[in-house]
């Protein structure tokens, strides 16, 4: 890198917005010029269910492989699009501070979950989604839905937005749904909170570990901050880290690495900090696909400080480490109580 670093993205409205804003933070804390490279995805260009796809890392394997090829030196994810575990090669340099971490429903005639008519047919392709929705609505029609967020809201009568930079797919279905659900973040990102009638509360339905945050990911020599680096870049990832925030996401993936590894059913997870005295608060749902079943836990940490590096720039490995085995025990206690048996067949 010298005055220009790459940032690769997603084609989408969405991705291409949140990468603008990381972009322009970036290049502000860097005092360099940053430069966009959009990168097709297999989730971007293969049809069926996101589950049947793999779910997360459908849309950041490709992303991954262009910064691993040094065809661009960033890439920007949604965090909860993340498999938990970080491969070979590459580090998350960034998580910028997170914004809202709750589900949206967006249904005809401002209607709250409460007030769906008994049998709406809701759309969702999160199997997360499905069976919290089941949990407390069991007379709901969930659909299985894919698209971009125009796509899915143009299903719900009165939520289409003719838009010429990102319309609604040709020939896909219009105003078959009553509901749909999506992410707070997305749509307030791109300003489309309007379409939103209710911000779930996470009591109602937990959202995906890293929801709302957003993940900026590097080659390891890319992100050397403290003595060995003083390249621009670094510093700017250093300085655009968020501590909250990474500290609740190394929990909440950590939980979903363990349970990953021994579940198959739908996980949430919610981690916060209190700063007074420092404390790592976390509460977790694993769900039976059906919603038949909930298993919930809630477990705290105390914590040294609420950071994650120290003045170098360098890892509190402490802090964060303490941060990550709370993720774990939470996950054990889940799989104690029987998360491996829930149904997993829809």
């Amino acid at each position: 890198m010298t005055g220009t670093f790459t940032i690769g993205t997603r084609g989408s409205r969405l991705a291409r917005t949140q990468t603008t804003t990381v972009a322009e933070a970036l290049a502000g804390l860097s005092g360099l010029d940053a430069e966009l490279e959009i990168i097709r995805t297999e989730g971007d260009v293969t049809t069926g269910s996101l589950a049947s796809l793999g779910g997360t890392g459908v849309f950041a394997s490709a992303l991954r492989a262009a910064v691993l090829d040094a065809k661009v030196d960033l890439a920007v994810h949604s965090l909860k699009d993340l498999p938990s575990v970080q491969p070979e090669g590459l580090v998350i340099a960034s998580i910028p501070k997170r914004v809202d971490v709750r589900d949206a429903l967006c249904a005809r005639d401002g209607m709250r979950l409460s007030e769906l008519p008994q049998g709406a047919k809701v759309g969702t392709g999160s199997p997360r989604r499905v069976a919290q929705l089941k949990a407390v609505r069991p007379d709901l029609d969930v659909v299985d839905i894919r698209g971009n967020v125009q796509t899915r809201l143009a299903r719900v009568p009165g939520l289409e937005q003719h838009d010429d930079h990102a319309p609604a797919a040709a020939g896909s279905p219009r105003g078959d749904l009553d509901a749909v659900v999506l992410a707070c973040a997305g749509l307030d990102r791109i300003g489309f909170d309007w379409a939103i009638t209710e911000r779930l509360a996470p009591t109602v339905m937990m959202p995906a570990p890293g929801q709302g945050a957003l993940a900026v990911e590097c080659r390891p020599e890319t992100a050397v901050t403290g003595a060995g680096s003083t390249h621009p870049v670094a510093q700017a990832l250093a300085g655009y880290d968020d501590a909250v925030t990474r500290l609740q996401v190394t929990a909440e993936r950590a939980l979903l690495e363990r349970l990953e590894a021994g579940c198959a059913a739908p996980i949430g997870a919610l981690a916060r900090v209190e700063k007074d005295p420092a404390r790592l608060v976390m509460d977790a749902v694993v769900a039976a696909t059906d919603g038949s079943r909930l298993l919930r836990e809630h477990a705290s940490v105390d914590l040294p400080a609420v950071r994650v590096r120290r003045e170098d720039g360098s890892a509190d490995s402490e802090t964060l480490g303490l941060a990550r085995q709370l993720g774990m025990d939470v996950a054990e206690a889940m799989l104690a109580g029987g998360a491996d048996l829930l149904p997993t067949s829809q």
